[in-house]
């Protein structure tokens, strides 16, 4: 087990590792070794605080997303339902919106600038703003492994839409005013990116190549902490093998070919993955991200906006096949129940998430506790009205927000949602005095 000293060569001052050839596995927080940078006399070291943003497209049901009331006694609309359990670590935003999203009332030009609050180039052009997870992975910058994960479960979409890129509706994370952060749409080369030195398809295990390492440090830590070394690794190999068996099925998701079946012979690898394999195993690499301390900043993009996924995987209430009939964003249009199953669907790899986290003791509080978690679409429901946004969020930001609430900020002067990323960015450890077109800070 290495743990690397301060020296402009190893960024990441005193974190701890296991090293095999080509492969570096950050551990979890363990009380035996001090893994976040304190002395090794104090045994509490105090974890970071993880950012992440769960996107998905085209709004929701108009009648079922919602929230009232308090803590565990907080009523919950049908869409928000698999959120129930983490009611205390849920916080319920309501009446936020972005200004320069309000032009054009299209797809194309209400996504790209979700996270940046900036004015979109129109006439084809790419020109945003800088996002806020890509803000902060910018001023964290060397102590994490990995500056941010950017993950996507769909491809990005090249056209234009009423005048304007849909570049924009297939990218929440841009790097630069002109350049979208490029997304990893394949689990198994996000999950090489967090582990392996060299990004690519591997031929053993990473675990088995770090075996040696793994021995060392079992003998030198305490009881508890062979336990959680234990589950930490079986968690990691659980993800390598059900990435090695993902889009198995044959399942297909998203656009449809004019063909059943193929008329050329089938090209090596590059199987679809299966739509509820492939999320998960997104959901379970941010988790591994997290918990690692590889990264402390993550997009997930489940869908683009103008999404053209179909959900096979979810049974029709018709009881004639799965959701698959019809594309997501056509199926946005109605407002019946196989939308809200879809809704449903997407609000789940959240709640998923959310429990994979509590689930992880970091000294007093869990992982889910030193976490702020989002999770937003860049409309209300799919008649474009965004006006108000919807915005959801678990977590409590390493301690410092009350949770278990419903924060309505209909009617008030400051409801931009770049006031909300400058209070999340200040939790996250970034102070700014203004982000995208705020000066002030949301009270939360």
């Amino acid at each position: 087990m290495k743990t690397h000293p301060m020296t402009p060569s190893h960024p990441f001052t005193r974190r701890a590792f296991l090293q095999g050839v080509g492969v570096t596995v950050a551990l979890p927080w363990l009380e035996s070794v001090p893994v976040w940078g304190d002395q090794p006399a104090n045994k509490a070291s105090e974890p970071p605080v993880r950012f992440a943003c769960l996107f998905s497209g085209n709004g929701y049901h108009s009648k079922e997303w919602w929230a009232k009331g308090t803590g565990d006694k907080m009523e919950l609309g049908r869409v928000l339902e698999p959120l129930k359990p983490y009611r205390e670590k849920l916080t319920f935003f309501k009446g936020l919106y972005n200004q320069e999203a309000l032009i054009g009332g299209i797809h194309s030009c209400q996504t790209g600038n979700l996270l940046s609050g900036a004015h979109l180039a129109p006439d084809g052009g790419i020109k945003s703003g800088q996002s806020c997870d890509q803000l902060l992975a910018d001023k964290l910058k060397g102590q994490t492994k990995v500056p941010s994960l950017v993950l996507g479960c769909e491809p990005s979409i090249a056209a234009i839409h009423k005048n304007y890129s849909m570049i924009y509706s297939s990218h929440i994370s841009w790097s630069s005013a002109s350049t979208p952060t490029p997304l990893e749409l394949f689990p198994a080369l996000a999950f090489d990116r967090l582990f392996r030195d060299e990004v690519g398809r591997a031929d053993k295990s990473v675990l088995d190549a770090v075996r040696d390492d793994t021995r060392g440090l079992r003998s030198s830590v305490s009881k508890s902490d062979q336990h959680r070394l234990d589950e930490y690794l079986a968690s990691v190999r659980e993800v390598e093998q059900r990435i090695d068996q993902a889009g198995k099925t044959g399942r297909l998701q998203g656009w449809r070919p004019t063909l059943d079946k193929p008329d050329v012979p089938r090209p090596a690898d590059g199987i679809p993955q299966d739509i509820d394999q492939h999320m998960r195993l997104m959901c379970d690499i941010l988790v591994l991200a997290f918990r690692t301390d590889t990264t402390r900043v993550c997009t997930l993009k489940l869908n683009n906006d103008h999404s053209s996924l179909r959900f096979p995987n979810l049974k029709a209430e018709s009881g004639k096949g799965g959701i698959d009939y019809m594309i997501h964003h056509l199926l946005s249009h109605t407002d019946g129940e196989d939308w809200l199953k879809v809704n449903r669907f997407f609000t789940e790899q959240l709640a998923y998430i959310a429990g994979k986290l509590d689930a992880v003791k970091e000294g007093d509080r869990t992982l889910l506790d030193n976490s702020i978690i989002l999770m937003c679409s860049s409309m209300m429901t799919g008649n474009h009205n965004n006006d108000q946004l919807p915005v959801v969020m678990v977590g409590r930001g390493g301690g410092t927000l009350k949770t278990g609430r419903v924060l309505d900020f209909t009617g008030k002067p400051n409801r931009k949602m770049c006031s909300l990323y400058l209070s999340l960015m200040e939790k996250a450890g970034v102070k700014l005095d203004q982000f995208g077109d705020s000066k002030e800070k949301l009270e939360i």
